[in-house]
This record gives structure tokens, C-alpha cells and sequence, in this order.
């Protein structure tokens, strides 16, 4: 289970790519004004989570935090594609030695942990970056436009029930990955 302020589907974006992601909605929705920013920001914010659920992958790079239980068969993290594997600790301990586990990033993109020695622990904490792209200027152009008209829709139809666009799902089913459980693999 991934843990901690943001995991796969809440996306939070700063900076340079807030303001791209906000300039695209605002284009396609011709507001002028900057009266509904806050607002149009946040759609766009809930239009990349609900991707990542479509999709299956973390779409913009970030750091994450996987807890597991301590075992000596290779585990997978839960989040993909994972760009690095950092810190393994103790859940409630310290970080473990590096001989006392091994970390891997398979061709799939997914991060895979084991642990040799956790010191009586039961259960690691595994921090680790996972993403598809560094920033919303570096997303895949449909996924971007997939976002951009999926929050334009959840603009314009925040009274309504109506369904999103099809061509929203239409752009993004090319990326989508889908797992029914997590993968398992041999020492």
C-alpha cells in the first residue's frame, strides 16, 4: 500500500507545470479572466488523478513511500513506472543496511524489493520516485489533452451530471496498463 500525502492518484502540481496545465484549460475553456484559477487548477489537478486510476501509472514524477512486509522473495512496489528506488527502512526503525536488502527496476518500469536481513522487523518502509514524465510539458500529448478536456468538462458540467467526453478515455486507453494483482517473480 502506498502511504503518505500523495500516492497514485493525487497529483498535486507546482510551479511551471500548474501554470502550463492551467494556460491549456483556460485556452480550451476561453476564460480571460483569472477569477477561476484556483478552481480550474484544482479540475485539472482531479483530471490527472482520475488518469492515473484510467491509466494505471503515476503519470508526473514524484516521490512515494511503499510499506511491505519484510520477506526474502522479491516484491513489487505498488506504484509504476518507478524512475528510482531509494531509502529501505524499518517501519518504526531505522534505514536498513544495503547489504541487508536488494532493490531492482525491471524493463517494465517496475521497482522490485527484498529483504535479506531487516533486523527483527516486520514490515519496510521503501521510498522511491515513480512517474511517466518529469512534468506536464513532458506528458504524452494525448494524456495532456485527455486532462485538459476531462477538467474542461468537469468545468463547464459542475451543475450537470453528464458524462465525460468519449475521446477523453479514447486518447488515454493507448497507456493504460492493467494488473489485477501484483506481479510475482522468482530469487
Amino acid at each position: 500500500m502506498t502511504i503518505g500525502s500523495e500516492g497514485p492518484g493525487a497529483v498535486a502540481l507546482g510551479g511551471e507545470d500548474r501554470a502550463a496545465a492551467l494556460a491549456e484549460v483556460k485556452a480550451m475553456l476561453r476564460l480571460m479572466s483569472d477569477d477561476e484559477d484556483a478552481l480550474v487548477a484544482t479540475l485539472v489537478e482531479t483530471a490527472l488523478g482520475l488518469g492515473e486510476r484510467f491509466i494505471g501509472q503515476v503519470l508526473i514524477a514524484r516521490v512515494l513511500r511503499d510499506v511491505l512486509p519484510a520477506s526474502r522473495a522479491w516484491q513489487q512496489l505498488a506504484a509504476t513506472p518507478v524512475r528510482a528506488i531509494g531509502a529501505v527502512e524499518a517501519v518504526g526503525g531505522g534505514a536498513l543496511a544495503s547489504e541487508a536488502y536488494a532493490i531492482d527496476i525491471d524493463a517494465d518500469g517496475d521497482g522490485w524489493v527484498r529483504v535479506i536481513d531487516a533486523g527483527g522487523a516486520t514490515r519496510v518502509g521503501v521510498t522511491f520516485t515513480a512517474g511517466l514524465a518529469t512534468g506536464w510539458a513532458t506528458l504524452p500529448a494525448p494524456i495532456r489533452q485527455g486532462a485538459v478536456l476531462l477538467a474542461a468538462h468537469l468545468f463547464t458540467a459542475r451543475d450537470a451530471a453528464a458524462a465525460p467526453p468519449a475521446a477523453v478515455t479514447a486518447l488515454w486507453r493507448p497507456f493504460r496498463r492493467i494488473t489485477l494483482t501484483r506481479r510475482t517473480r522468482a530469487c
